[in-house]
């Protein structure tokens, strides 16, 4: 049997580095990757992709690769988040499909879900209800992309499977000021606090909502383990129109309580405020992640110990 090559879409960003660590570290060569940066390939470009699968050829796919943000960059931006996303996800599934690719995982968004689904969320509440406003353009893609991988189950027989993360976070991060995710960007604002001795750190909304918040490599190895079940394990415990499995931490906090955790980390000594008069975003996003830890898997970073080592990584970029 010929050798394993392994695409990564999105290699560099948070969840595809942790997924070349993760295979590494499981003792897949550094010879079977295939990578490409987006100046190199643009997953936009279908021509591009089309090429780029011709040539190289395949055999396994992590799709890793998205169009991502907090609540500012989705409402700010939503028709980039609609359109880079559908163009990425439909280019890379079709090529894989046209050049024989049988196996591929798609990774998706905990958005997915209705705004009011029933806490935790199950895999079958997707398309039950109305999405969250804020995100619904990237949401509305994510669930394209889950139906786009079990279309090609359906009318072709691929193996083309679908993890659902609860939010990340970890090294390789995006900590932009305004576009990032609420982790990456508390660290960023206690840690400017920090160095400029600010006496108060404000942050948008009640600080009441809930969520769940799961460590990247964590996610990585979920996202291995489920690229490794055999068939039959897999199907056993998803549905031909609802073949996605959550991955979650198990347990959510709310905001003020993620705050205070990640002011310590930080060592930030300041106090903490909130503004009101900025969106909450959904009130409450825990997954339920039976399905996956019936299977076997489960994390193993928890939060405290994930925020000291997220905060170790936004000290090595940070300019």
């Amino acid at each position: 049997m010929s050798p394993e090559k392994i695409y990564i879409a999105g290699h560099r960003g948070m969840v595809g580095s942790a997924i070349v660590r993760t295979l590494l570290a499981q003792g897949v060569s550094q010879a079977s990757f295939i990578t490409r940066t987006h100046a190199e390939l643009d997953l936009c470009n279908q021509a591009a992709v089309n090429a780029f699968f011709a040539q190289e050829r395949p055999t396994q796919v992590y799709l890793a690769a998205a169009r991502v943000g907090g609540i500012h960059a989705n409402n700010t931006y939503p028709a980039d988040f609609i359109y880079d996303n559908l163009m990425m996800q439909a280019n890379v599934i079709h090529a894989a499909h046209t050049h024989g690719v049988q196996k591929l995982l798609f990774l998706g968004s905990s958005c997915i879900y209705p705004r009011l689904a029933p806490q935790p969320m199950a895999e079958d509440a997707l398309l039950t209800g109305p999405l969250e406003p804020t995100n619904e353009p990237y949401a509305v893609a994510k669930i394209a992309g889950i139906k786009l991988c079990e279309s090609y189950n359906r009318q072709h027989g691929r193996d083309y499977r679908s993890v659902m993360p609860t939010n990340l976070y970890g090294p390789g991060d995006n900590y932009h000021p305004e576009n990032s995710h609420v982790i990456p960007a508390l660290i960023r604002r206690f840690h400017e606090a920090k160095l400029n001795g600010a006496p108060e750190v404000v942050i948008w909304g009640t600080g009441t909502p809930r969520r769940e918040f799961l460590y990247v490599d964590d996610m990585a190895t979920a996202s291995v383990f489920v690229m490794q079940l055999p068939v039959v394990t897999y199907q056993a415990h998803t549905l031909p129109m609802q073949s996605h499995i959550n991955v979650g931490f198990g347990s959510d906090i709310t905001i003020l309580e993620l705050a205070d955790a990640v002011r310590q980390a930080v060592g930030y000594a300041g106090h903490i405020s909130f503004d009101a008069t900025k969106p909450d975003g959904t009130l409450r996003k825990w997954m339920d992640s039976r399905n996956l830890n019936t299977l076997g898997w489960k994390p193993i970073v928890g939060l405290n110990e994930g925020l000291v080592n997220a905060y170790a990584g936004f000290l090595a970029s940070y300019p």
